[in-house]
């Protein structure tokens, strides 16, 4: 189905102006022109010569004050119209992507992936909890490729996974070539009602090496935390040291689609909800993989939900080519080893670096 068309507002359309007076400026050459007084005015005087013999010149019809005067408020009068013209179009693009939605005109890719609501309602969600909140330093984000597929390894902590939405944003916001980042979400994620539709509408999709491979095929950027529950739901003890990062297929999946890996490394994550203790026994019987105890949770109730505002910095490293290998590189289980080895330490190496160099958790 087509799109519906916007009808712009007619805000180019010519105001009308002061109403003219019977004086107008004489054209160049030209003798003046007599002016009639209305009845009961007297008649205007004649201008007189100036002290550098030059006639005076009469000012314009409508003007008020001097001539400085009469521009500041020609200015501010386009500034006003230039305003109204703004919100205007703002008014008229809501109730264009409103008349979409209810309509039905919009796109979604074979993921489910809906561009439009991530780009108009998803970051405009998000942009706030980003800029505001944890304050996200990003850094290296021109190391994601300006066109073609790419392959993001990040490590995950955090006991939420704020981390991933957060490296969304960063690359959305800040590549210079604006790209999306499509995250590997865990099964968990779309089993959870309206968790699991936003997750699709985001462009996430499942953790499995066939929607990656198709994904990078494409040219997307495509994100993984190759951690898992591991990481994101460590002890507060263990913070900042990687867990295992799985048998590698996240180096199998690049290899096969030619993509470079681009490393990842987020600082300020694991202090939002410093994670003391597990529920073991009640995390089974949820069917969650932890049921996380922190100094706020479960004993403030839903407010202990709150992360705490920590400082964030978001790293990426020197991509790692991998378009030299052969195609049966793939299957080589010691390449994979070096490699995923190789990202795991340049992470490692990253996050140490930036913790050195920060000043506070929370400035």
């Amino acid at each position: 189905m087509a799109d519906a068309k916007v009808i712009p507002f007619d805000e180019d359309r010519p105001r009308g102006g002061a109403p003219r007076t019977g004086r107008r400026r004489a054209s160049p050459g030209a003798p003046a022109r007599p002016v009639t007084p209305l009845p009961g005015q007297a008649a205007p005087e004649a201008p007189g010569p100036r002290g550098d013999g030059h006639a005076p010149h009469p000012p314009e019809a409508g003007d008020a004050g001097t001539g400085q005067d009469a521009g500041a408020g020609r200015e501010a009068e386009v500034g006003r119209d230039a305003g109204g013209g703004g919100w205007e179009r703002r008014i008229a693009g809501g109730l264009a992507f409103l008349r979409r939605r209810v309509t039905g005109a919009y796109e979604v890719d074979e993921f489910g992936f809906d561009e439009e609501l991530t780009d108009q309602v998803l970051m405009s969600l998000l942009r706030p909890l980003y800029e505001k909140y944890f304050r996200v330093e990003v850094r290296g984000v021109e190391n994601i490729p300006a066109e073609g597929g790419a392959l993001v390894v990040a490590n995950h902590s955090g006991t939420l996974p704020l981390d991933g939405l957060m490296m969304q944003v960063a690359v959305h916001d800040h590549h210079p070539a604006g790209r999306h980042l499509r995250l590997l979400a865990a099964d968990l994620v779309f089993m959870l009602p309206v968790v699991s539709e936003l997750a699709r509408k985001a462009g996430h999709t499942l953790a499995c090496a066939e929607d990656a491979e198709r994904l990078l095929q494409r040219g997307e950027v495509v994100g993984v935390m190759p951690e898992g529950f591991k990481g994101i739901g460590k002890p507060f003890g263990e913070r900042y040291k990687l867990q295992r990062f799985g048998r590698g297929g996240f180096v199998s999946t690049a290899l096969r689609a030619g993509v470079p890996i681009v490393p990842c490394s987020i600082v300020g994550a694991e202090e939002i909800y410093p994670m003391v203790g597990n529920a073991r026994t009640l995390a089974r019987l949820l069917g969650l993989p932890y049921f996380p105890i922190t100094p706020t949770f479960p004993w403030l109730g839903p407010l202990g939900a709150l992360p705490l505002p920590t400082k964030w910095t978001i790293q990426f490293g020197e991509p790692i080519p991998t378009d030299g290998y052969a195609p049966e590189a793939a299957e080589d289980p010691m390449l994979m080893f070096n490699l995923t080895d190789q990202v795991r330490e340049q992470i490692q190496h990253t996050l140490y670096k930036l913790l050195v160099r920060r000043r506070s958790v929370f400035f």
